[in-house]
């Protein structure tokens, strides 16, 4: 402040601005500095003027006699020289010295005023209104400025008040702590509201200077209060938003936001992603909705009567249709709601209660008593074996009696044994409701029957009751010691080699027949003798020996135990059927039967059925060529019958037209044999290819007609026709239809008596499409029946003629192929019915559609 130190007020210099108490300007003091030497160097030229003068003088005086010269002249210059410099200096030395007492006062007065600033800054930072922290470095103590009212909460110890957390509510002191190092760090200015625990609202500033970093803490007015208030408010609501955002976002589950109208405001992903949108934006401005018109209407009646709505729906999800439980929220303002995928679960609580069902069942058709009764001894469930067990009534059992009554009804009908202490015994008995392992009892009933009981104790209360009839098993473990002993000697009298092996891989059974077929010395096979031993004597026996094998099923560790059989061949020329059994508790057995014989016949029989097998094939190829090298020739003289019966050839008599006819018929017939030989041959082969278009039954059975009504007509035979419950069309090959048809008529033609009617059938079937052929011959007998459908089997049997045999097989080929089926039915004087049975589709295009 002015007057504090008046010395060094006086050293200012014009032209500075610069605070005395900090030392002065380095200006200042540098042209002081150069006003003091000026200023000496002024001082002594005036003290050195007089005496020069006075020198000079002396020197002209003296020199008054003489002549002047140069020397004086110069002499004289000097000297004047030196006394207008004198003079100039103090001119310039007056008016300095005049320039620098205005600067100081000017310097005086400016101090004066940043005295008194100072002095209202510090009276206003100083106000019980705000607290200012102040860092002048990075790494220098902050200072603190000001102080907050009592009210505020915040404490006027310095070390307790830069410790926000103390004294700042948790979210206020994070804020709070994370804007400083912003602040300190990057320069980032904040404005802030905090809250301290007592509830009182600050409002926080926070500004970087070039020198200096400024944190102010201001107490608020009471409406200022409120507003920060609010803000604090509403910050908590807008993170607690954002936090509950977020949650739904990443909820795997659909939840959406709607207006007072209905439309969609806000959706998460798992929304998006059941509507299959790009994002949950993209679903609200597109208006995607995840239940059906019918499901929101449904939510929309139950809004009316009740804000909540809770029920499950159902919607498509990605193709496949899910159960969702839906809880939809109606306000004032709009609707929330949101969907549980409970699909999984509906399906676990159906495959529970199946599982129930199923345990039910399996316990009801089980030959052990079982009984289950709840924690209060109360009877839930019992199968079919304890009803038949205790013989009681099933309205009793029904009425979910308890144990102990149970208990003293089975007693009271004597069936089971009255015992010295009936009260005890049957605590004794019931304190399996309070036992934690399962208790065993055997109980021997009056009848003779041995019962063991056994009570498992559940974990959430109750017991099942086990009630296993173990007579016959006492009695079948009498006879198994026989059968044992019995075994022992069918063993030794069997002539298939036995030997059954431990987990240890040592013998622990074999028979005489097993030394035998491997040519073993008796003392040698004996009991505990490991596998390994019998493999190296039994190795060098066998061309290829399978012991190797042996040893590894019987020594090893292998998870799944696979049975396996084969053959071996013994070096003296005898062939051992051999088989490697797994038994219970990890013992092998292995069996050898002498199989030389059979080894030798099947190999016989071998090389028959190859020899069969190639003369099949022989005449198959023999059929199909021959069969193209007659068409050939059979087409010519189709022809040239047709040529010949033409009246451009030139007339016949009668006896050569009906020659030629008779050589046009028979070449036909023939053309139609090789047809069908070569068809069958395609069939075969595997390379027929049927043209699948719509078939229209009426077409085909027209067409099928006129080609065998001159056969008909020939024989009085009438053709019936019954396709009132056909279909109009289906899927197949209409050739090859019409072929079938054909030879159908022509079978029922040949086998129909003269004036007969044969009556063909088409009606539609629920997967097809079915025709019928019926004669009135004298029907098949059993073997014809059986080779009806054989290639070349051909018999007159009642017919008219004997054909190729073909015509039922080519029926069966073609109707196969469609994928169909084709039956005959018949009997003696009821005549022949052939049914055809196409499905709507072939058997092509369905494997092509699947």
């Amino acid at each position: 402040m002015p007057g504090e130190n008046p010395l060094r007020a006086g050293e200012a210099v014009a032209g500075g601005h610069c605070d005395s108490r900090d030392g002065g300007c380095p200006s200042v003091g540098r042209r002081l500095q150069a006003g003091r030497r000026l200023g000496l160097l002024l001082g002594s030229s005036a003290f050195i003027l007089p005496f020069s003068v006075l020198n000079a003088g002396a020197q002209t005086a003296t020199r008054a006699a003489m002549p002047i010269g140069t020397s004086d002249v110069i002499q004289l210059a000097l000297s004047v020289g030196v006394m207008g410099a004198a003079l100039i200096s103090a001119i310039v030395l007056i008016r300095e010295r005049q320039r620098t007492a205005a600067e100081n006062a000017q310097l005086r007065a400016r101090i004066a005023d940043v005295n008194a600033a100072l002095q209202r800054s510090e009276a206003i930072l100083n106000l019980r209104d705000q607290r200012i922290i102040v860092w002048a470095g990075d790494n220098q103590k902050p200072e603190l400025i000001g102080s907050l009212p009592p009210e505020a909460g915040a404490p006027e110890e310095r070390a307790a008040f830069l410790a926000f957390g103390r004294w700042l509510a948790p979210r206020s002191a994070a804020a709070l702590e994370r804007g400083i190092t912003a602040l300190r760090g990057k320069g980032l200015a904040f404005d802030i509201a905090v809250e301290t625990h007592g509830g009182a609202p600050l409002e926080v500033q926070g500004r970087k200077a070039a020198t200096h970093t400024l944190v102010r803490f201001l107490s608020l007015s009471e409406s200022q209060r409120a507003h920060v208030r609010l803000r604090l408010e509403n910050d908590r609501l807008a993170a607690e938003h954002e936090t509950f955002s977020g949650l739904l976002d990443a909820l795997d589950m659909p939840v959406w936001l709607r207006d007072e109208h209905g439309k969609l405001k806000w959706t998460n992903r798992a929304y998006a992603g059941a509507v299959e949108a790009a994002s949950a934006g993209d679903a609200v401005r597109e208006g995607k909705e995840v239940f059906g018109d019918r499901a929101r209407a449904a939510i929309g009646e139950e809004h009316r009567v009740s804000p909540v709505f809770a029920q499950m729906l159902s919607t498509v999800i990605s193709g496949d249709r899910r159960q969702f439980a839906v809880t939809d929220y109606r306000g004032d303002k709009g609707s929330a709601g949101l969907a549980c995928d409970v699909s999984d679960i509906e399906a676990m609580r159906e495959e529970y209660e199946r599982t129930v069902r199923n345990h039910s069942d399996t316990l009801d058709h089980l030959n052990t008593a079982v009984a289950i009764f709840d924690t209060e001894e109360k009877l839930r469930f019992f199968n079919q074996a304890f009803q038949k067990l205790w013989a009681l009534d099933l309205p009793f059992l029904n009425s979910a009696p308890d144990n102990a009554l149970l208990l003293d009804r089975l007693r009271s009908e004597g069936k089971i044994a009255e015992q010295p202490e009936w009260r005890r015994w049957k605590e004794n008995l019931l304190g399996a409701y309070r036992a934690v392992e399962t208790q065993e009892h055997w109980w021997h009933l009056p009848d003779g029957k041995t019962i063991r009981v056994v009570a498992n104790p559940q974990p959430k209360g109750g017991v099942t009751w086990l009630f296993e009839n173990l007579t016959e098993k006492i009695d079948l473990e009498s006879r198994y010691q026989t059968a044992v002993r019995v075994q022992g000697e069918t063993l030794d009298n069997l002539a298939e080699g036995v030997a059954v092996f431990g987990p240890d891989g040592r013998l622990r059974l074999s028979n005489p027949a097993f030394t035998a077929l491997w040519e073993l010395d008796g003392s040698t096979v004996q009991p505990n003798i490991h596998v390994a031993s019998i493999r190296a004597i039994c190795d060098s026996r066998a061309k290829d020996s399978p012991w190797n094998g042996f040893v590894a099923a019987i020594t090893g560790f292998d998870e799944e135990r696979r049975n396996w059989h084969g053959l071996v061949e013994l070096n003296s020329g005898s062939v051992l059927r051999y088989a490697v059994i797994h038994l219970p508790n990890g013992q092998v057995m292995t069996t050898f039967v002498d199989v030389t014989d059979s080894v030798n016949v099947e190999r016989a029989l071998k090389e028959k059925n190859e020899a069969l097998l190639k003369s099949d094939q022989i005449k198959n190829d023999f059929v199909q060529h021959v069969s193209y090298e007659l068409r050939s020739p059979l087409t010519n003289i189709i022809g040239f019958t047709e040529l010949l019966s033409l009246p451009a050839t030139g007339p016949l008599s009668p006896r050569q037209r009906e020659y030629v006819e008779h050589i046009g018929s028979s070449s036909s017939v023939l053309l139609t044999i090789v047809n069908d030989i070569l068809d069958l041959a395609t069939v075969d082969a595997g390379i027929m290819q049927l043209e699948i278009t719509e078939v229209d039954v009426a077409n085909a059975i027209t067409a099928a007609a006129e080609l065998v009504s001159e056969r008909l007509q020939d024989h009085s035979i009438r053709l019936e026709v019954d396709a009132a419950a056909a279909p109009k069309s289906f899927r197949g090959d209409e050739v090859r239809v019409r072929q079938i048809l054909y030879n159908l008529l022509t079978n029922a033609a040949n086998y129909a008596p003269e004036g007969s009617a044969v009556r063909l059938t088409c009606r539609q079937l629920a997967d097809g499409v079915e025709f019928a052929v019926h004669d009135d011959g004298p029907g098949m007998p059993p073997d014809v029946l059986d080779l009806v459908f054989h290639r070349f089997e051909s018999r007159v049997n009642g017919g008219r003629r004997r054909g190729a045999g073909l015509g039922l097989s080519i029926v069966k080929s073609f109707v196969e192929l469609h994928g169909g089926n084709v039956r005959i039915e018949t009997g003696s004087g009821e005549g022949t019915t052939v049914v055809c049975t196409f499905p709507d589709m072939p058997a092509d295009m369905r494997d092509a559609a699947e």
